[in-house]
């Protein structure tokens, strides 16, 4: 049976029935390869010893590899048990078309190259995805010491060694953008397909946005990231419904999004130039859905679906797309873990570094739960004195009152809710640290 079954067609314009292809072994579990500095060591001897290494890990049991099947490791992390297969074969490179890459450096490229052999991990993800992923990193860390790079098979991602090693030695895990990629293919007259690789390891669908354009790509693709983010914090109210509240257009358009499985969502759209049958009869056809938005709430309540599309005209530069406060949370630790990087970059003088501090709002700006106690705006490093340092204000805040744009304070790190370092080169942040590791 092929992707469209004719052979429900009732009549001639009833539209074909097509059927969820099932996962492939990418898609149901995470694989992850390593690629060895230096191919002549084998990583699996002495396996459950490393693994055993690990704080927080018991390893259970070990099952050897064999010219037939793969190894299996388990192993309990956290009060939970994981099952996770392993297997060092030959490896070459492969066409890295589509593949997402990080930033390697010239040590990293020639590593990568002349390797010849490749430990791949996988596992099945729990619930907590995140956490998944960070244990497979540890996995990764603790196998290979010295390796080149990690290619995440199943988000069709190239990681850079530094920022594994980082991520892994990390008292948090990564955000939920490491998790997944979103790819964008492109198409005559502008036209663009932007889709998800990664989601579906973490239990949830895949997303997509069909018929986007160049003009639009960057508002799109926060979008998709941002609905993404959402389904992978879980929130137990929100994992299970029908629409979400990501985000503002200006302060008056409500950006309300839902998804339909692709199977049913295609139908929305004709003559599709990207992502349509034709494009999925060899994959991109399991379990995916294309993002709608509901423009009203009479449209919600009768689930009238719009394209995406419908507001290109308003986006501007005016798209606020909202964070979570587990993520706003992850991404404060963080910046404060590696504040490190900060206080080496303010003796750069080609360096400008950019801070966002949390302030008290004036209490009239408060809600009865306390709620919006804290204002998060971002100051500019004038320098440090001993463990504190002083900050310009860069713009007026809302919710105080007192305070103005050009104001000077005294700020220690427990201030910190994220940070910025402007390179003659590119601005990196927490979760780009691993680029200031030569």
């Amino acid at each position: 049976m092929g992707l469209l079954d004719f052979k429900n067609k009732i009549k001639k314009n009833t539209k074909p029935q097509i059927k969820e292809q099932p996962l492939q072994y990418w898609e149901e579990d995470s694989f992850m390869i390593i690629i060895p500095s230096d191919t002549s060591v084998d990583p699996t001897v002495n396996i459950g010893e490393k693994l055993g290494m690990i704080e927080g890990i018991r390893v259970m049991s070990v099952e050897e590899p064999t010219e037939e099947k793969p190894g299996f490791i388990a192993l309990e992390y956290d009060e939970e048990g994981y099952a996770v297969g392993y297997d060092y074969r030959d490896f070459a490179l492969p066409d890295m078309m589509g593949i997402q890459k990080q930033q390697l450096n010239e040590e990293e490229v020639a590593a990568l190259e002349r390797a010849d052999k490749a430990l791949t991990l996988f596992m099945r993800f729990h619930d907590n995805s995140k956490k998944s992923y960070h244990l497979q990193l540890k996995l990764a860390v603790a196998l290979v010491p010295d390796f080149a790079a990690v290619l995440d098979e199943s988000a069709e991602k190239l990681l850079s060694a530094r920022w594994v090693n980082m991520a892994a030695a990390s008292s948090v895990p990564p955000g939920n953008d490491a998790l997944y990629s979103v790819q964008a293919i492109s198409g005559e007259n502008g036209e663009v397909w932007l889709h998800t690789h990664g989601l579906c390891r973490c239990g949830i669908t895949e997303l997509e946005i069909v018929q986007s354009d160049t003009e639009n790509i960057r508002n799109h693709y926060e979008l998709i990231r941002s609905l993404a983010n959402r389904l992978l914090d879980k929130n137990e109210d929100e994992k299970n419904a029908g629409s979400l509240f990501i985000g503002l257009i200006g302060d008056s358009i409500p950006i309300v999004v839902t998804h339909v499985p692709w199977t049913d969502g295609i139908f929305e759209y004709n003559n599709l130039s990207l992502g349509g049958l034709a494009d999925r009869e060899n994959g991109h056809n399991a379990k995916r859905s294309l993002i709608f938005v509901y423009k009203n709430e009479k449209d919600e309540e009768n689930h009238i679906l719009s394209k995406v599309n419908i507001y290109d005209n308003y986006w501007g530069d005016n798209a606020m797309f909202f964070i979570s406060t587990p993520e706003t949370e992850r991404m404060k630790t963080l910046a404060r873990e590696r504040f490190g990087f900060v206080k080496r970059a303010a003796e750069n003088d080609d360096y400008t570094v950019i801070l966002k501090l949390g302030l008290d709002t004036d209490q009239k700006y408060r809600e009865e739960d306390n709620a919006n106690s804290k204002e998060h705006i971002w100051f500019e490093l004038v320098g440090f004195e001993g463990d504190k340092f002083k900050a310009k204000l860069t713009q007026d805040p809302y919710y105080i009152d007192d305070l103005h744009a050009g104001y000077i304070g005294e700020y220690t790190v427990d201030d910190i809710t994220d940070w910025l370092i402007c390179t003659p080169e590119c601005n990196i942040s927490p979760e780009t640290a691993y680029l200031l590791v030569k």
